[in-house]
């Protein structure tokens, strides 16, 4: 009985070492964070996307040599991406997104004092797939990318 206490203790504990290193970063945190920034604007929620996600994946592990954060050249998908040190997640990412809001301007459509285009792809209604990649860089930053479908922040339309 005590070996069978002990297995469970060390079953318990290894668990919670791996769900606490995906702590925000699981495709449920990525969705929860741009899902919530939706609702705020009356916007439907997104679902994951296993092809899109795939294609942020291979997006990603190509800037692990430099971490830079220049966008795939003529992807079929809008795209958001970001990076960070330390423990920088992709909940993060999304929170840098999400809080350009108060540069959007929805009257004028426009960025008014600075960036926005990364929170209206967030919110832009008609993207419905989400799919978010994140990787360590051979520098230690932290590189996420995320991919939208279909893509957002088409000129001439409003994100919502």
């Amino acid at each position: 009985m005590a070996k069978f206490l002990h297995f469970l203790l060390l079953y318990i504990v290894v668990t919670m070492l791996l769900y606490s290193s995906q702590a925000q970063n699981s495709q449920q945190d990525y969705l929860d964070a741009h899902n919530a920034a939706r609702a705020q604007v009356g916007v439907g929620p997104m679902t994951w996307d296993d092809n899109v996600a795939t294609y942020a994946q291979n997006y990603a592990k190509q800037r692990i040599g430099d971490c830079n954060l220049i966008h795939s050249s003529n992807g079929p998908y809008g795209e958001n991406l970001a990076k960070g040190s330390g423990d920088f997640t992709g909940r993060a990412a999304v929170d840098l997104w999400v809080a350009e809001k108060g540069n959007y301007d929805p009257s004028s459509n426009s960025c008014i004092g600075g960036e926005c285009l990364h929170y209206t792809q967030v919110v832009w209604r008609n993207s419905v797939r989400l799919g978010c990649a994140r990787v360590q860089c051979n520098d230690g930053w932290w590189f996420v990318s995320c991919n939208y479908d279909p893509r957002g922040n088409i000129v001439g339309q409003h994100p919502y």
